[in-house]
C-alpha cells in the first residue's frame, strides 16, 4: 500500500513539473510574450511600449509566470481553463473539440493498426496452428517497409493520389466519418506494422508452451489454439499499445497538418508556436490525462488476460532458444544501403544547376534533381551521415536508458507516462526554449522520448518472466536477486528488447525527419532526409522521384532493421530443459486443465 501511494505521488509530481515547464515556456524562450501575442493578433501594428504594456495588462503578464500559473490552476478547479491569448475564446471548449477529433481519428487508426497487425502475424499463426513452427521469425520485409514509411509522406501520397487524383475519398477537412479514412490509414499502417513485428516475435514461444501441446493432443482446432496463443502474448504488448494510443492522439501533428484536421496535436503545436499559454497548458494536461487513462486500461486488461498465473508464478517463458536465422537478407539490405550512400558521397550535394531543375532520373542523375537542380543522389548520400549516424546513436542511448529504467518499474512507469504525453514536436520546442536552436536540438528532443517504449517493454517482460515456473523454482532453491537477474532474467529479456530497439531505429529516423518536415530540425541547405522530404513535398505530383528517393532509402533502412532484428536470437544459457512430450498425450481433464491455465 505504501509503495502504491509513493508511486501515485511520484506521478503527480512529474505531471505537475511538466505542466509547470509548459507554463514557463514563453519565459524560457527569453522573449517577451507580449511581442508574440501582438504579432499573432495584428502583425501590422508597431510594438510600441504603450501597445506592449496594454497587452501585458490584459493578459496579466506583469504578475509573472507563477501568478499566471496559480490563476490557471484556480480556474481549473471551477472548470475554467482561461481564455486564449490569441483569439480571446474560452480554451476548454476548443481543447475538448480538438480532443474529440483526435480521439475519433485515434479510434479508426487503431482499427487499421489491428488489421495490419493481423496481416503481419497471419503466416506465423497459420503455421503455429498446424504445429509447423521451427522458432524462426516468419514475418517478411513488407511490414518493415510499411513501418519505415514516414507518416507525413504516406499522408501526402494518400491525399494526392486517392483523394485528389482518383477522388475516392475526401482529402482535406474534417466534416464526417469519411474524412477519417485516409488519415487513419496514414497513422495506423506504420503503427500496426511495428505492433505486428513485436507480436510475431512472441508467438513461437506461445505455441511451444505445454498448454498448446496439451490442447493439440486433446484435438482442439488450430484456430482455437491460435486464438489462445494471441491472448497469451497480448499482455506483454499492452503497455506499448498504451503508448501508441497517446502517440496517435498527440503525436499525429504532421498528419493533421497534411489533412487540415483540427486535432489536439496540431492545436497544441500551434499554441506552442504562438506562445498561446492557456491553450498550450490545457492541451498538455489533456494529453497527460489521456496517458494516465491509457496506462490504467492496459494494466487492467493485462491482469484480466493473464489471471492469477502472474501472481502465483505459474507462467511459462515465452523466450526460448531458436534456430539461427538466415543472414542473407540483412547483408543484402545493408549492402544496397551502403552502396547508395557511398555512391552519393562522391557527388556534390550543394552544386546548383538551374537548367536541370526537377529532372527525371537519368545516367547523369540516377535519383533525379530537386527544384534547385541539385543532384538528389548526392543529397541522399550526404544526408545519411546526419540521419543514420544520429538515429543509431539515439537508438543505442535509448536502449541503454530503457533497459536500466525498465529494471526499476516503480520509478520508470510514472516517468514513462509523463514523457509519453509529450509529442516529439513539443519536446523539440521545449528543448529549443531551454538550450536554443541548433543541429543538436532534434537529437535531444527525440532522445528525450525514444527510451520510453523500450523501458515499458523491458518492465512488461520482466514482470511476466518473474512469474514463470522456473524462476519460482530457482528462487525456492535459494538463488538471490543478483543471480536471478544476471543468469535468468536478463538473458530472457534482452534479446527481444534489442530486437525492439532495432525495429524502433527507422522510427527514430522518422522522428528526426518529421521535425525537419515541420521546420523544427535541420535548416537549409542541409541534406537531412526529413528536410529533403519537406523541400520536395510541393513538387510531389510534378516530380514524384524527388520525394520517393529519400522515402525509399528510409524504407530500405526499415527493411535492414527488421531483418537484422530477426537474426538476433537468445543466447544459449545454462538453461532449464524445454518441455518434451513423451509417452501418452494428456487427454480429458488433464488437457482441459492445461488449456484453462493458459486462459
Amino acid at each position: 500500500m505504501r509503495q502504491r501511494v509513493a508511486t501515485a505521488v511520484w506521478r503527480v509530481v512529474l505531471a505537475a513539473g511538466l505542466v509547470c515547464g509548459i507554463g514557463l515556456l514563453p519565459w524560457l524562450t527569453r522573449t517577451d510574450p507580449a511581442h508574440t501575442v501582438l504579432k499573432a493578433r495584428s502583425a501590422d501594428r508597431d510594438p510600441t511600449p504603450e501597445v506592449l504594456a496594454d497587452i501585458r495588462a490584459q493578459l496579466g503578464l506583469d504578475g509573472g509566470p507563477l501568478h499566471l500559473f496559480g490563476r490557471w490552476l484556480g480556474g481549473l478547479a471551477h472548470g475554467d481553463a482561461g481564455q486564449s491569448w490569441i483569439s480571446g475564446n474560452d480554451v476548454l471548449p476548443d481543447v475538448l473539440q480538438a480532443l474529440g477529433a483526435s480521439l475519433l481519428l485515434m479510434t479508426v487508426a487503431l482499427v487499421v493498426a489491428a488489421l495490419t497487425t493481423a496481416a503481419v502475424c497471419a503466416r506465423t499463426l497459420r503455421l503455429g496452428a498446424r504445429r509447423r513452427l521451427d522458432g524462426r521469425r516468419r514475418g517478411g520485409t513488407g511490414s518493415a517497409v510499411v513501418a519505415a514509411l514516414p507518416e507525413f509522406l504516406l499522408a501526402s501520397v494518400l491525399a494526392t493520389v486517392v483523394g485528389v487524383q482518383l477522388g475516392w475519398l475526401p482529402a482535406l477537412g474534417w466534416y464526417g466519418p469519411q474524412w477519417t479514412v485516409l488519415p487513419a490509414l496514414a497513422l495506423g499502417l506504420p503503427a500496426g506494422a511495428v505492433l505486428g513485428r513485436l507480436l510475431d516475435d512472441l508467438l513461437p514461444g506461445a505455441f511451444g508452451e505445454p498448454w498448446a501441446l496439451a490442447a493439440a493432443a486433446r484435438g482442439l482446432t488450430g484456430r482455437s489454439i491460435a486464438r489462445q496463443a494471441v491472448r497469451r502474448c497480448v499482455p506483454a504488448l499492452l503497455p506499448n499499445l498504451g503508448l501508441f494510443v497517446v502517440g496517435l492522439t498527440g503525436g499525429a501533428v504532421a498528419v493533421e497538418q497534411v489533412f487540415d484536421i483540427p486535432g489536439l496535436g496540431r492545436t497544441t503545436l500551434q499554441a506552442a508556436l504562438a506562445q498561446d499559454l492557456p491553450v498550450l497548458q490545457a492541451g498538455t494536461l489533456a494529453l497527460l490525462l489521456l496517458a494516465a487513462l491509457a496506462t490504467l486500461a492496459t494494466r487492467l486488461a493485462g491482469r484480466l488476460l493473464t489471471g492469477p498465473a502472474l501472481r502465483d508464478g505459474a507462467l511459462s517463458s515465452l523466450h526460448r532458444p531458436a534456430p539461427p536465422a538466415r543472414g542473407l537478407l540483412p547483408l543484402l539490405h545493408g549492402g544496397v544501403l551502403l552502396a547508395v550512400v557511398a555512391w552519393g558521397l562522391f557527388r556534390d550535394p550543394l552544386a546548383l544547376d538551374t537548367g536541370q531543375r526537377l529532372r527525371a532520373p537519368s545516367l547523369a542523375h540516377p535519383f533525379g534533381t530537386d527544384a534547385l537542380g541539385r543532384d538528389l543522389l548526392a543529397r541522399v548520400g550526404h544526408g545519411a551521415l546526419d540521419t543514420l549516424l544520429l538515429a543509431s546513436a539515439i537508438t543505442a542511448a535509448a536502449l541503454l536508458t530503457g533497459v536500466l529504467l525498465g529494471l526499476v518499474p516503480r520509478v520508470s512507469a510514472p516517468l514513462v507516462d509523463t514523457v509519453n504525453a509529450v509529442p516529439p514536436v513539443l519536446a523539440a520546442l521545449l528543448v529549443t526554449a531551454v538550450a536554443g536552436s541548433g543541429a543538436a536540438t532534434p537529437a535531444f528532443a527525440v532522445g528525450a522520448v525514444a527510451w520510453a517504449p523500450l523501458a515499458t517493454h523491458t518492465a512488461s517482460l520482466l514482470r511476466q518472466e518473474r512469474a514463470t515456473l522456473h524462476i519460482t523454482a530457482t528462487r525456492g532453491l535459494g538463488a538471490g536477486r543478483r543471480y536471478l537477474l544476471r543468469r535468468e532474467l536478463l538473458p530472457a529479456v534482452l534479446p527481444p528488447v534489442v530486437r525492439h530497439a532495432l525495429l524502433r531505429l527507422p522510427g527514430v529516423a522518422l522522428a528526426l525527419a518529421s521535425l525537419g518536415f515541420l521546420g523544427l530540425g535541420a535548416q537549409p541547405p542541409s541534406p537531412e532526409w526529413g528536410l529533403l522530404l519537406a523541400e520536395n513535398q510541393p513538387y510531389a505530383e510534378r516530380a514524384p522521384w524527388a520525394v520517393l528517393a529519400p522515402a525509399a532509402v528510409l524504407a530500405l533502412l526499415g527493411a535492414l532493421a527488421v531483418t537484422a532484428a530477426g537474426g538476433l536470437r537468445r543466447s544459449r544459457r545454462r538453461s532449464r530443459p524445454q518441455p518434451v512430450v513423451t509417452g501418452p498425450q494428456p487427454t480429458g481433464d488433464a488437457a482441459e486443465k492445461e488449456l484453462a491455465g493458459a486462459r
